[in-house]
């Protein structure tokens, strides 16, 4: 994903002028580390339910102040350094925005994410 051509994208969107104060971005990055046991990982692979994406999306959208999420969690086997998921959340005002953001990121990992690691 270009972030930048995604948010003027999204700046083109009638309303959002009138409607979005705030924009919350989120670049997961292949890390070269476990986060359980710290050992160096060499790939990472990754396997996104788009369908769950999709949904949680859709219902956090329905939250006061949100004005549009974008989501894209890329597939495949990644290096450390890789971006893996991006998530952009714009809304109003940055009590709606934050939590929004952080709860999408939370499910979005909890719910619809399969990671596998390959350590060194």
């Amino acid at each position: 994903m270009d972030i930048s051509k995604r948010i003027a994208e999204l700046k083109k969107q009638p309303g959002f002028a009138d409607n979005v104060g705030m924009i919350l971005i989120h670049n997961g990055i292949a890390r070269g580390w476990s986060r359980n046991t710290k050992e160096t990982v060499t790939t990472l692979e990754v396997t996104p339910d788009r369908a769950k994406i999709e949904a949680i999306c859709q219902e956090l959208k329905k939250r006061d102040g949100i004005f549009e999420i974008i989501a894209e969690a890329n597939s495949g086997i990644f290096q450390p350094g890789d971006d893996v998921l991006f998530l952009i959340v714009a809304g109003d005002l940055r009590e709606n925005v934050k939590s929004v953001l952080a709860e999408l990121l939370d499910r979005v990992k909890s719910e619809a994410l399969t990671k596998k690691e390959t350590m060194a």
